[in-house]
């Protein structure tokens, strides 16, 4: 689906509200209309003046409900419940950045297996990887933000499902790609902007 400026903005200042409200209420708030079904990502970044660290990140790949919804689910998970970082706390409210990146749906690489990083662009392409034991997810951003090239961001989609580096290229594996539209705060309840817009037009 392709997200408008005044969309993507929206559900940047939703994922903040939905946290707030949980983070200083304990409280869900409920999302007044809905937008079509679409996997979303709601990231949460702490803002200081040398840059920015990364204080939480939760989605959904898949379509199962109402953007809306999904943006409300996600921001208050990437709050309180990802295992790598403690639940956010009503004072570091003020210094969070809110950045959503809603998905297309995943389309899986077909072919032999040693082709799958021909069909994949960086700073394109989000990979998704299944293997036996679980599964991992990369946003499109996270290669371009740490300079990986191609052979990295495929080892690294491997690491994020806990498979050997060179489980992409085994064939019982299965890798996806998809795109995003990204939407991000600048400034902690600041100006929203639009880092990649309408990711149909990208291909």
């Amino acid at each position: 689906m392709v997200i408008s400026d005044a969309e993507g903005k929206e559900l940047v200042r939703l994922a903040r509200a939905a946290v707030e409200k949980y983070v200083s209420e304990s409280a869900v708030i409920r999302p007044t209309k809905g937008l079509a079904k679409s996997g979303v990502f709601v990231t949460i970044n702490h803002y200081e003046t040398s840059g920015e660290t990364l204080r939480g990140c939760i989605g959904f790949p898949l379509p199962y409900k109402e953007l809306q919804q999904s943006v409300i689910e996600a921001a208050i998970a990437a709050a309180t419940e990802d295992p790598r970082f403690p639940p956010v706390e009503s004072q570091e409210l003020e210094h969070l950045l809110f950045e959503v990146s809603v998905l297309t749906e995943p389309l899986e690489l077909i072919g032999h297996p040693s082709k799958r990083k021909e069909l994949i662009i960086i700073g394109r392409d989000g990979l998704l990887l299944k293997w036996m034991y679980g599964s991992g997810l990369l946003l499109p951003q996270v290669p371009v933000e740490f300079g990986w090239d191609i052979e990295e961001y495929l080892a690294n989609i491997c690491y994020k499902a806990g498979a050997p580096p060179d489980t992409w290229l085994d064939s019982s594996s299965r890798l996806f790609t998809f795109q995003t539209a990204v939407f991000a705060e600048q400034s902690p309840r600041g100006n929203v902007v639009g880092l990649v817009k309408n990711p149909n037009n990208n291909k």
